[in-house]
């Protein structure tokens, strides 16, 4: 029996691009208004993670979480933002589904991602987070570079906005290899814009790596739902057809060729 001959078959993000960026920023501080207005001006999407149980003058009212951050992501912080590792394991529940329920009662839809308070985590307090519905946490660090982890519960970003962003963007749009899939991800806090010169630079970081048409601008929960839809098509052996049972689409590259998966359809490549 003669067989079909192998192909090679890539997962793409929307529309066929392989680069995409995405933003996280904690506290929801009263900067946010000044640096959602700017992400809205050039197309890029961030996740906000916010803390229900703290009110003070540095942060955003909550009474305008809901419109100040429409169109992106709100995510867990946890409740009181305590640095967990040290907490009992149950008191960690509490914050995070306090938190999840006071959030999700603000902004009307499911809250699924975390930013671990502090930088603090351990790997009992990662294990548990999926039973607590959260898809991804992310740590603090830098990678200054531009995979997809391995493990979305300790998710580290590319780099601060004050650590190298502007050497880091540069190559991030510089980019070219399209037999891989990147991804930048920027984090930070808005009471870290401490002068004008830091919003100059990150306006001059979005000048620099938007309106790219091989970039996709998402927030961290678009990136982990996609990337979990993509794990799921169904291929044949001889990869001349895929079934994708999720009900977003999901594109892929079938030798050099992009295609649309549409959600709960079989495609023939």
């Amino acid at each position: 029996m003669e067989y079909p001959a192998l192909k090679n078959v890539y997962t793409c993000y929307p529309g066929g691009k392989h680069k995409a960026l995405t933003f996280s920023f904690d506290d929801g501080c009263v900067e946010d208004r000044r640096l959602v207005a700017l992400f809205n001006q050039y197309g890029v999407k961030g996740t906000f993670n916010l803390n229900a149980g703290l009110r003070m003058e540095s942060r955003l009212p909550q009474e305008e979480w809901a419109e100040t951050y429409k169109g992106h992501e709100v995510a867990c912080h946890t409740y009181l933002h305590p640095t967990i590792e040290r907490s009992p394991l149950d008191q960690v529940v509490r914050q995070v589904l306090e938190d999840r329920l006071a959030l999700e009662s603000l902004v009307g839809y499911p809250v699924r991602g975390l930013a671990y308070p502090n930088g603090s985590w351990t790997p009992e307090i990662a294990a548990v987070l999926p039973a607590l519905g959260i898809r991804y946490a992310r740590v603090v660090g830098d990678t200054h570079d531009f995979g997809i982890p391995h493990d979305f519960m300790t998710w580290k970003s590319t780099c601060h906005h004050t650590h190298n962003l502007l050497a880091d963007g540069e190559r991030f749009a510089n980019l070219y290899k399209t037999q891989y899939l990147y991804l930048m991800y920027v984090w930070g806090h808005g009471f870290e814009f401490t002068c004008e010169e830091d919003w100059q630079m990150m306006e001059k970081f979005l000048q620099m790596v938007t309106a790219k048409n091989d970039t996709w601008y998402a927030t961290n929960i678009e990136v982990v739902d996609y990337l979990d839809a993509a794990k799921r098509l169904q291929y044949t052996a001889a990869a001349d057809a895929v079934y994708n049972p999720s009900a977003q689409s999901v594109w892929i590259e079938v030798d050099g060729r992009h295609i649309e998966v549409p959600g709960g359809q079989l495609v023939k490549l």
